[in-house]
């Protein structure tokens, strides 16, 4: 099983192809099995590592008591240092998103390009979307010691979907058998990473920072919240494109992999020309 240290854990990784590399880095409470489809078709053109983020998978959870999207990048980080990646292009889902946002941050000069997927900035825009990013999420925690994850994430998949429409999780089974095939998360380590999203808005990002090509994309069917990010990244970085994922939800990449990974491919051939 391929490990690197990195911060005080063993983060399990999968890396394939040669080439330019590309980091994928997943959502939260999923492993590094949610990008299969984009490492199937890109691995013959490029260097490809999907990695468990600290908490999840194969990487399993860490005696540090509190998480934050600052440690998560800075256990990206030193990945890409372990690994001898020169100038990747990081791409991220979700929280992946935001981990890949505070690492373009941080090391926007060691970059090629990046790449976020229905995601959102650390700005939080109204009351109505301070409920669903922050309260809602916090919430979660005590049912979920009771109850486990599973019960309350369907439960909330539910709820978003008489809110926002049936399409806005996708193809929410997709994520059900994703799980299934790896190692079950504890309670105490969904409190921390869950604990750490929901704390993205005291992150401080400077977005103009984030110098180097940027595609941003969202599913056509995605929380309106998400829809009014990617407009915002759209809008605040200095070189970057924004598309939407037709037929696609929450999790773009799954709900249509085809068009994700054109996308994503043709973002690659232009900055790796």
């Amino acid at each position: 099983m391929p490990t690197v240290r990195t911060n005080g854990v063993e983060t399990y990784y999968e890396r394939r192809g040669s080439g330019p590399p590309v980091v994928f880095v997943h959502g939260a409470i999923l492993d590094h099995g949610q990008w299969d489809p984009q490492v199937e078709a890109l691995a013959g053109e490029y260097t490809t590592v999907a990695y468990d983020v600290r908490g999840h998978g194969r990487t399993g959870g860490s005696a540090r008591e509190a998480y934050s999207v600052d440690l998560f990048a800075a256990d990206l980080d030193a990945l890409v240092a372990a690994l001898d990646l020169e100038d990747p292009v990081v791409c991220g889902l979700s929280t992946g998103g935001c981990i890949a946002q505070a690492y373009a941050v941080r090391r926007a000069e060691d970059l090629s390009g990046l790449v976020l997927a229905d995601t959102f900035t650390p700005e939080v825009f109204d009351r109505r979307e301070w409920l669903q990013r922050v309260a809602m999420l916090r919430a979660t925690v005590p049912p979920v010691r009771l109850l486990g994850y599973e019960r309350v994430e369907r439960a909330l998949v539910w709820l978003q979907e008489r809110v926002h429409g049936r399409d806005v999780s996708g193809d929410y089974d997709a994520i059900e058998r994703l799980r299934a095939g790896g190692p079950r998360m504890t309670a105490d380590e969904f409190a921390k990473v869950i604990r750490a999203v929901a704390s993205f808005h005291e992150t401080d990002l400077d977005l103009e920072a984030i110098t180097v090509p940027t595609l941003v994309l969202y599913g056509e069917h995605e929380a309106p919240f998400v829809r009014r990010h990617a407009r915002k990244l759209g809008t605040e970085l200095p070189d970057v494109a924004v598309r939407e994922v037709p037929d696609a939800g929450h999790a773009s990449n799954l709900d249509n992999p085809e068009f994700f990974t054109g996308a994503l491919r043709e973002f690659l051939a232009q900055v790796f020309p």
